[in-house]
């Protein structure tokens, strides 16, 4: 990959888009992982305004510590970004708080961990309003497009997608290339939607470079009778994600109504 070019390539592409649509500039929320500094790095690079959120809810406090060193990074480095912590625990706890009881607590972890997303999502939609800004979306493309890994309407929920057609290993060579804090390079990747340590390997059974090898094969038209081993349990746990969670990453259906009918 012609990784400087890229990294040209998408930030001219965040600029006329912004300017396009007489935007002043990007908000996104930094969670201290790669995909994050990356996306960061490059609105920041545009020259045009960039606001960064720390949204923390339970966080891990190594997560913290690694957004907030890369936004003092980024100031830094960028005089036109800025940053604006906001402390979503006690909106989460009150909304939980809200919620009926469940018999086991167990069977809302995921409505919960989703439920953290979409109110992150409301907030960066809160201050772009504001102040006139995209949301920059930071999924890479087997998250997006390979086994949906995102929550709808929460993470998912963007006004643009800068690298969404760069996967993860390639989002690692950008940040090489960019700078990005040595911390974040080596941190295992995490949703950090849990409020705990667990990794998106944990979550997932496979790696990113596995799934990037699943996801090639798949597009190959290759089927789990091909392989064998480790193989074919990476190809069978990418084809469960990507049919499971294949309607996230198509457009929403539409009843359509026939003539006759109206």
């Amino acid at each position: 990959m012609q990784t400087e070019k890229v990294i040209d390539h998408i930030v001219d592409w965040l600029k006329t888009y912004a300017e396009n649509a007489k935007c002043k500039g990007f908000v996104i929320g930094v969670s201290g992982g790669i995909d994050s500094a990356v996306t960061s790095t490059l609105c920041a690079k545009t020259g045009l305004d960039l606001l960064c959120l720390e949204m923390p809810i339970h966080q891990g406090a190594n997560q913290v510590t690694r957004a907030d060193r890369h936004i003092d990074w980024l100031i830094e480095n960028y005089p036109n970004v800025s940053r604006q912590p906001v402390d979503l625990t006690p909106v989460f706890d009150s909304l939980v708080d809200a919620f009926p009881k469940v018999d086991k607590e167990e069977d809302r972890f995921m409505s919960l961990a989703n439920t953290r997303a979409r109110l992150r999502m409301t907030t960066l939609y809160y201050f772009a309003a504001l102040e006139g800004y995209l949301v920059a979306g930071t999924g890479n493309k087997v998250e997006d497009f390979g086994i949906g890994f995102y929550t709808k309407y929460g993470d998912g929920g963007v006004d643009l997608s800068p690298i969404a057609d760069l996967v993860k290993t390639e989002v690692y060579e950008l940040g090489r290339v960019l700078g990005v804090n040595q911390d974040i390079m080596e941190a295992a990747p995490t949703d950090g939607l849990w409020g705990d340590s667990r990794t998106d390997e944990d979550q997932i059974g496979a790696s990113y470079p596995e799934l990037e090898w699943a996801m090639e094969m798949d597009e190959q038209g290759k089927t789990s009778e091909d392989f064998s081993d480790r193989e074919k349990e990476i190809f069978i746990i990418y084809k469960r994600y990507n049919t499971a969670n294949k309607h996230k990453m198509v457009p929403i259906p539409i009843c359509e109504i026939p003539n006759e009918l109206k």
